[in-house]
């Protein structure tokens, strides 16, 4: 089974290709590439804050 990438994995790596894209160190076929798992990277931070946050909104409604 693939271990799951955590948030500051994602998020890391996510920078890693920005960064490379505001150095000018990707060619064409390299950016395409990198944009897609860009995207990929994006929708799994989203999803991974989303789903935080719905965590703590239980917890503290539980509380309540």
């Amino acid at each position: 089974m693939k271990q799951e990438m955590k948030y500051e994995q994602a998020f890391a790596e996510l920078q890693a290709i920005v960064r490379k894209m505001e150095n000018d160190e990707l060619d064409i076929d390299q950016m395409s590439e990198q944009l897609k798992r860009a995207q990929q990277l994006i929708k799994l931070c989203k999803d991974k804050l989303t789903k935080t946050d719905e965590e703590i909104k239980k917890i503290l409604a539980t509380e309540a």
